[in-house]
């Protein structure tokens, strides 16, 4: 019987030649010369390369990494446009809470103040008329203060349409009477207009009714606005992620090919993309909302700067606010970035299971 079974196991014996015969591990014996070798030690042209073990690290970082790599799938590109959508996202919501918010402010200020107009009429006394008119505000129950304006107030409300001349002084100009309704204990403005109207000739009030209708008519109509931008970025974050996730599952199509081979399941496939997507979303979502915290930091120097002086900045602080966001409105900022990861994880989820069950 020959093979590997027969090989001799004793010393190399020596030929009557002298010939040192050395076994063959092939299965018979190798006749020539005697050859020093080193005993132990192959020669050098015989030497097997040598193999560095690796290490423990290595086959650890090995088998922990992820199945969806992060260069095959995304790129600086797709984290760039998720961060601009973000951006956009968290400006656009901030812009709609700091209106609401000033909107909000209007409403209580002219809820809360009433004016009483008297008419200039001949042959009477306004100055008495007006003084009457006060007393009897002053008395009535949920007027917390009564404030009657001189003629050289009135004329500075009119200065604005009217331009500043002296014949604003030659004309009949209407005095009024600003009042301060109490917030706790409002007094009854309908049956207050009647009252003043039966005892006194010329004398309406005017509680702004149609003022607070317009207010909520435009804030209303600026906050679908915000609503109608947010819905546009977030169709084009799910349009992006989609287009995204096909590329990342073409690109990987034999490692997902092979996963199936060795019996992973489509949920186990779909939540390493799930993972991806919802880490990149997190990460360029921060992103964006910082450079959206450092716009709305920013916008206060920006509008004086760009109002010309202390006056316009006054006026435009009047009209949109204080142009800042309070501890609220940053919360509202995380709200939305938590909104645009879930968006990225949602939609690579569900675009993996409907490729995977088209192809199955």
């Amino acid at each position: 019987m020959s093979g590997s079974y027969d090989r001799p196991t004793g010393p190399p014996t020596l030929d009557p030649r002298g010939v040192r015969l050395e076994p063959d591990f092939h299965g018979g014996p190798v006749t020539g010369p005697p050859t020093h070798v080193q005993r132990g030690r192959p020669p050098q042209h015989q030497q097997r390369p040598t193999l560095r073990p690796r290490s423990r690290r290595t086959d650890q970082a090995q088998a922990n990494a992820p199945i969806v790599p992060a260069g095959s799938v995304t790129g600086r590109s797709l984290t760039l446009v998720i961060t601009i959508m973000c951006f956009l996202a968290c400006l656009t919501a901030g812009a709609v809470y700091m209106m609401n918010q000033s909107a909000s402010a209007w409403l209580r200020d002219i809820a809360s103040e009433v004016t009483v107009q008297i008419e200039a009429r001949d042959r009477a006394d306004i100055d008495k008329v007006v003084s009457e008119v006060a007393n009897f505000l002053a008395a009535q129950p949920g007027i917390a203060s009564v404030r009657p304006l001189s003629v050289t107030d009135s004329t500075q409300l009119l200065e604005p349409w009217l331009g500043q001349t002296d014949a604003l002084r030659a004309l009949p100009i209407p005095r009024l009477i600003a009042l301060e309704v109490d917030r706790n204990a409002p007094a009854e403005l309908d049956g207050l207009r009647q009252t003043l109207k039966e005892r006194f000739k010329g004398v309406t009030l005017d509680d702004h009714r149609r003022w607070q209708q317009q207010i909520r008519t435009i804030t209303r109509s600026f906050a679908l606005g915000g609503l109608a931008i947010l819905v546009l970025v977030g169709a084009a974050t799910t349009a992006i992620i989609i287009s995204a996730t096909r590329s990342a599952m073409a690109s990987n199509r034999e490692i997902v090919e092979v996963l199936h081979f060795v019996g992973a399941t489509d949920r186990f496939i779909a939540r390493e993309f799930e993972r991806h997507f919802l880490r990149l979303g997190v990460r360029a979502g921060i992103v964006g909302a910082i450079w959206a915290m450092l716009v709305f930091l920013a916008m206060p120097t920006v509008m004086e700067v760009l109002g010309g002086g202390a006056v316009t900045l006054a006026e435009i602080r009047r009209l949109v606010g204080i142009a800042t966001l309070d501890a609220p409105g940053y919360f509202l900022l995380g709200i939305v970035v938590l909104v645009i990861a879930a968006l990225c994880m949602l939609t690579s989820r569900i675009g993996v299971y409907r490729i995977l069950n088209v192809r199955q």
